[in-house]
């Protein structure tokens, strides 16, 4: 359970932060669906798909640079520090798999293993940052990869474009949902109770407490 509070986690500073990075990588995945030669139509589609993840991008970086940098959950040193180990074993694990299946000549592959591989760290990345959402679009992207590995050897459609823009929309879907302060699912890690009691925690700012005097 995380210990960052509700507000910590839908900060202007954290939706802007997350939307930027998130529509950043969706562009990319899009862009990655177009590595091998597609019909004009889908690759009008896809084009159209990046111009609209780079404006989310660009949107959530203004949203973040306009807002107070302590309302992060990333100005927190234990977060920050977490958060940094869980990207860094990300990386090494896909640049790992990507070197093996790239040495064995199963490089058309290595678009799903970097899907799965993503897919995998939001799970510890919902516990990092206290977002429960993230878990959701973790196990979307899984789901992604699962379907680039079986629609590769039974279809002509290449892997790259199948967890291309599969990934993509998840992602996009996520930067839009994130920068409308809207969550991906309806659920949430909870933040820490007030201890004073609920009674205490709905009254206005600066109202007195109300006390019993029976």
């Amino acid at each position: 359970m995380s210990s960052l509070s509700e507000a910590a986690r839908r900060s202007g500073r954290a939706r802007g932060s997350a939307a930027a990075v998130v529509g950043f990588f969706a562009a990319a995945w899009f862009a990655w669906a177009m590595a091998v030669d597609l019909p004009r139509p889908l690759t009008a589609l896809l084009d159209a798909a990046i111009v609209v993840a780079l404006v989310v991008a660009v949107l959530g970086a203004v949203l973040a640079v306009r807002s107070p940098a302590e309302s992060s959950a990333l100005a927190d040193r234990a977060v920050r520090r977490r958060y940094t180990l869980v990207v860094v074993i990300e990386f090494a694990v896909i640049w790992a798999g990507a070197a093996v299946l790239g040495n064995t000549g199963l490089s058309a592959w290595i678009p799903v293993w970097v899907c799965f591989a993503v897919g995998v760290h939001f799970v510890p990345l919902a516990g990092v940052l206290g977002e429960a959402s993230l878990t959701v679009l973790g196990a979307l992207l899984v789901v992604v990869a699962a379907a680039g590995l079986l629609l590769g050897p039974t279809t002509t459609v290449a892997p790259g474009t199948v967890t291309g823009i599969g990934a993509g929309g998840c992602l996009l879907a996520a930067a839009v949902l994130t920068l409308a302060g809207k969550r991906f699912s309806g659920r949430r890690t909870p933040g820490p109770v007030d201890q004073r009691g609920s009674e205490d925690s709905a009254s206005p700012a600066g109202a007195p407490r109300r006390r019993n005097h029976s």
